[in-house]
């Protein structure tokens, strides 16, 4: 869905989603730290209006502060992002749980930026385009691991190929060349150990990715991906591992696919 506009100077992006759970589940896993952590990125929420809210995006891509703006669970969040894209305005964001019979409900989430420039507006719809992988790991979390402890690691380098070479480079040394969703994966001779069942596949001119239940090193959810950003190609590892000993795992395994996925750069 196209970036919308009117005549007040709003521009916005609205996506809508569905997911397994009951609202109060639903709302611990997109309202709270602990939650967007288990699925997003490692992030700290002051659960109250006026209370901080911060995204930590990694090593080299820096982190996303703001303020809670509505607090009201286990339906509605809203939440001000400041300092997001140099001098842009700050973009606020609106979460809206419905609930929906047999334990399941909708997601309504809307990114505002309130502005007559148009400086901004790729920036704006690119929020639309990188959603969906994270929803994806949303539902896998709520429907295997809700409420278990959680833990992730990132590793990221760039590519000096275009996006079919790097997402050729890292999905072949990844095992992933030809799977189909509900096929078995395991990594190639060279790369960490990494082993699961492949869930969802994705691919257009600006993103490819695939999503894996993963029985190896851990239980948990990979997101596999490679993406064009500020007109570099980008190569990432995402696992989400969840349970007991996740935190042990983790840090064991952080250190190795960041050293392993720096080689791919070469």
């Amino acid at each position: 869905m196209a970036l919308k506009k009117d005549d007040d100077g709003r521009r916005w992006v609205e996506m809508e989603f569905a997911v397994p759970g009951t609202p109060e589940q639903v709302w611990q896993a997109i309202a709270t730290g602990p939650g967007m952590s288990a699925w997003f990125t490692p992030t700290t929420v002051d659960e109250r209006v006026g209370g901080a809210i911060e995204f930590d995006f990694g090593e080299g891509m820096g982190s996303s502060r703001g303020v809670v703006t509505v607090w009201e669970p286990p339906m509605r969040l809203g939440y001000e992002e400041y300092g997001w894209s140099g001098d842009a305005p700050p973009v606020a964001t609106e979460v809206v749980v419905t609930s929906r019979s047999g334990d399941r409900c909708v997601v309504r989430m809307v990114h505002s930026l309130f502005t007559d420039r148009d400086d901004w507006d790729d920036e704006v719809e690119g929020f639309e385009a990188g959603w969906p992988g994270f929803f994806a790991v949303l539902r896998l979390y709520l429907r295997h691991f809700a409420g278990q402890p959680a833990v992730n690691l990132h590793a990221m380098t760039s590519h000096p190929g275009d996006l079919p070479q790097g997402w050729s480079v890292l999905s072949r040394a990844l095992g992933l060349t030809g799977v189909d969703v509900g096929g078995r994966c395991e990594t190639s001779t060279g790369a960490p150990k990494f082993a699961g069942v492949v869930e969802r596949i994705h691919q257009d001119g600006a993103l490819r990715d695939v999503l894996v239940r993963l029985s190896e090193p851990h239980p948990g959810v990979a997101l596999i991906g490679s993406c064009v950003a500020d007109g570099q190609t980008m190569l990432m590892v995402s696992m989400y591992l969840y349970g007991a000993h996740a935190d042990t795992v983790a840090a064991a395994e952080q250190p190795k696919w960041q050293e392993w996925v720096a080689q791919l750069s070469a």
